[in-house]
């Protein structure tokens, strides 16, 4: 529409109550419409500019003044950076909380296109756009693309999406970004919904800062010892937990309280005493007072420091560092990427809260059911197996030396189970609840069980990706009770001393003395060498659905017996997957309790352990084949000529094969697979597989018929880093740089002292390109643009508050 008039804006049946201001579209493109409801919003000042309208808003109910920018981006480069300065300008004009939505008519990285293009300058001056204003991008949820064009939709892009200031968000919390259904136009409609995030009543948490608290620790010993129960060691042990709960969040709600409330009641007596020595000296007397509120605010301060770290998961940075704001701004983003408002299960769209809980219960429920097969077994020469002297010393006595090692191997502040102790509890109250554990243990040993209630487990969804939208969206992490997580770290770490021994060198993850990038520098050098023979072949990557959720236990205890491991052994890891219950923690609150009949647990220690093992088959199964000429992989040659076969590297469940371009050993691989999928359980998931062509493969289509999958091209990813690629390209390092950006735009300068900011590049932005930079040489202008990047967020780069950057 040329011109926006009253009567127009009317026309949509708002009422007499609305506000509204406009900017007139320029031919086909560039209108942009913002309306309010004079109810609840004052409009104050408004700027209209070439491509945004900027209105000036107060609240009418708490009197909240904010910037709301309404956009419609331009499409060519040069009308772009006409609209950074026109939002620059009004930042300089108003610095209140801002919030911008619109159609900005550019993506931020090239994940957030569907035909994946490299980094581009506009994107990376959007990007540079949202650091400099140190903007909050908050995920999308309900899709990954707002826009939807080309011939019969192929194009997709994000587009449209909402910005707000730190200072924004923090008036606004729980703010999330939803896409709504497309009716007419090529784009989306987005919501940005400022309500407060629907929370049921969530389990109980043991706060690491009661700890801090002094005379906790009598406490615990004086309710430990008070406690009388009989039973086995596990049935004892899990009732005393159940019963210091009680005293726990007695104790807190009426001798601890609410450390915020605390704090701000002891900086106010520290304001009055510090107002009244500006007036005159204190006496003896006053300056105790005076003293004892500075005491009590510290104090506080450092509780409240230690809860608000805990909630944010931000555990790369200690606590006592001023870093409050941070780790509260960590903890309100972390709940609202978790947050589920809608969700897709067996192609429903599910938004109320009980049809939510409902449906995703029975989706998991069913995952974890065990369809009833009659599988064939591998044969025992397959493997490598063990001898007496290792089963003896996986069954020996547990002692207390070995818990306390597992124990300090544990993060003291990771997410607790359903028992909600964390494992900083066990830590520090060793003294008083360690006999109890060591009884745990020698039960376990004799008898070779472990009580159920601590096997119980809380299932997290971590969404995969960017605007998850469906169920299979969705990573399942296992929130495992934390005495069943020291029980299974010990078994780990004696499983782990005899892996070296089972598992081929084709698999590198989760075996003492090899690396991850092994198994990347070798299948580069698998496809160079072959590049550089000037032959054919493929490289299959297979992706295994659901891999460690549809784990056959009983394929998995038959692997156990055929590698030589000991009934007793074998008894303890059958007591650990079989006794656990799970519930879904949806949005906080849990779904009903359901059995497992298969599966293995992401977050507990055993669990990539046990995968690795099931892999072994497969790998073995693989290695007869090649022993018996039925399939060949490619020669990757050293700098000295000497060369070595390889026909599959695995990874957990990260899997490359290399073979011949040739019809007869396709369907030889096939056979594999499919015969390790009928022993196994597991699946391959072909819509995820693909085949890669290496050379000039000329019916590259026959070869994918045979498996089923698609094509894929290289350069590709492996286990992070390029695979195929030029080692002189800078796209490579696109990636990395696209996750330095993602990393600060949850980081926010303004709340990190200069002592975080500091540990944030040392520990975590240096890093992330250290691991490719141990497959490739950084290129001069991606090692100065990385540089620069650092810099700005160490030294603040903020048009209105500039800072010299005191190192270059």
């Amino acid at each position: 529409m040329k011109e926006m008039s009253d009567r127009v804006v009317k026309s949509l049946g708002i009422g007499r109550n609305l506000g509204w201001v406009s900017l007139d579209a320029r031919g086909a493109a560039g209108g942009v419409l913002v309306m309010w409801d004079k109810r609840v919003l004052e409009g104050l000042e408004f700027e209209v500019g070439s491509f945004s309208i900027s209105c000036r808003f107060r609240n009418c109910e708490e009197g909240f003044v904010w910037v709301f920018s309404g956009l419609y981006g331009p499409s060519k480069g040069r009308e772009r950076r006409e609209l950074w300065e026109e939002l620059a300008a009004i930042k300089r004009l108003w610095n209140d909380p801002w919030c911008i939505a619109g159609d900005f008519n550019v993506v931020r990285f090239p994940a957030e296109t569907s035909n994946g293009r490299q980094m581009s300058t506009a994107m990376r001056e959007f990007s540079s756009f949202i650091d400099k204003f140190e903007l909050v991008d908050p995920p999308l949820g309900g899709g990954a693309f707002t826009w939807i064009g080309g011939e019969g939709g192929a194009l997709k892009a994000r587009l449209d999406r909402f910005l707000f200031s730190g200072d924004w968000e923090e008036r606004v919390t729980g703010a999330m970004q939803c896409l709504l259904t497309r009716p007419v136009s090529d784009h989306c409609p987005i919501l940005l919904d400022c309500g407060e995030v629907r929370k049921g009543k969530s389990p109980f948490r043991f706060e690491n800062m009661w700890l801090r608290v002094e005379g906790f620790m009598d406490k615990v010993k004086e309710w430990w010892q008070s406690y009388n129960f009989r039973g086995s060691p596990s049935f004892v042990i899990a009732k005393k937990l159940q019963a210091l709960k009680h005293d726990l969040k007695l104790w807190n709600k009426e001798s601890l309280g609410d450390v915020s409330v605390k704090k701000n009641a002891a900086w106010e007596k520290l304001k009055y005493w510090d107002n009244l020595e500006s007036l005159g000296s204190l006496s003896e007397e006053d300056r105790r007072s005076q003293g004892a509120a500075r005491d009590e605010f510290n104090h506080c301060a450092i509780l409240e420091e230690i809860s608000w770290r805990q909630k944010s998961r931000a555990l790369w940075l200690k606590e006592g560092d001023s870093n409050t704001k941070f780790f509260h701004r960590m903890a309100n983003a972390r709940r609202r990427g978790n947050f589920i408002s809608s969700l897709t299960i067996r192609g429903i769209r599910l938004s109320k809260e009980e049809e939510l809980k409902e449906g995703i219960g029975s989706y998991f429920k069913s995952m974890f059911e065990d369809p009833i097969v009659r599988r064939p077994k591998v044969e025992s020469g397959l493997f490598n197996t063990l001898d007496s002297l290792d089963n003896d010393i996986l069954e020996r006595q547990f002692s207390i030396e070995e818990v306390l090692r597992a124990l300090s191997d544990l993060g003291g502040d990771k997410a607790p189970g359903l028992d909600g102790f964390t494992l900083a509890f066990w830590k520090t109250c060793w003294p008083v609840v360690g006999g109890e554990v060591m009884q745990v243990f020698e039960e376990l040993h004799s008898q070779n069980v472990i009580f159920r209630s601590h096997n119980a487990t809380f299932l997290v969804l971590i969404p995969k990706k960017e605007g998850a939208s469906d169920v299979q969206d969705y990573r399942p992490i296992s929130l495992v009770g934390s005495l069943y997580k020291i029980i299974a770290k010990v078994l780990a770490n004696r499983l782990k001393g005899v892996m070296g021994k089972l598992v081929s060198n084709s698999q590198n993850a989760f075996v003492e003395g090899r690396q991850i990038l092994d198994t990347v520098l070798v299948a580069n050098e698998a496809i160079d060498s072959r590049k550089r023979s000037v032959g054919t072949g493929l490289v299959c990557k297979l992706d295994i659905e659901k891999a460690y959720d549809h784990v056959n236990w009983r394929f998995l205890m038959s692997v156990l017996e055929k590698m030589g491991f000991g009934p007793k052994w074998r008894k303890w890891i059958f007591c650990c997957i079989s006794t656990v219950r799970m519930a879904v923690l949806v949005n906080g609150t849990p779904t009903d309790f359901f059995s497992t009949f298969r599966g293995l647990r992401q977050g507990d220690p055993l669990s990539p352990y046990l995968f690795v093992l099931i892999m072994e088959a497969f790998s073995s199964l693989i290695s007869r084949a090649e022993e018996n000429g039925f399939i060949r992989g490619f020669k990757a040659t050293g700098r000295r000529g000497e060369g070595v076969s390889v026909s599959h590297l695995l990874f957990a469940d990260d899997t490359l094969l290399f073979c011949e371009d040739d019809r007869d050993q396709l369907i030889f691989w096939k056979w594999v697979v499919i015969c390790f999928e009928v022993v196994s359980g597991l699946k391959i998931n072909l819509q995820k597989s693909e085949i890669i062509p290496i050379g000039g493969v000329e019916e590259v289509d026959r070869a994918v018929a045979v498996f089923g999958c698609k094509v894929g091209n290289l350069p590709t990813n492996y286990l992070g880093l390029p695979l195929g690629a030029s080692h002189k390209s800078c796209r490579v390092w696109d990636g990395v740089e696209e996750r330095f950006k993602r990393k600060l735009a949850m980081w926010k300068k303004q709340y990190l002292s200069k002592g975080g900011r500091l540990t944030l590049i040392k520990s975590t932005l240096s890093n992330l390109p250290i691991y490719i930079m141990s497959l490739f040489v950084i290129p001069r202008k991606v090692r100065l643009r990385l540089e620069k990047i650092q810099r700005e967020f160490l030294w603040g780069d903020m048009e209105e508050r500039r800072k010299i950057h005191l190192v270059r």
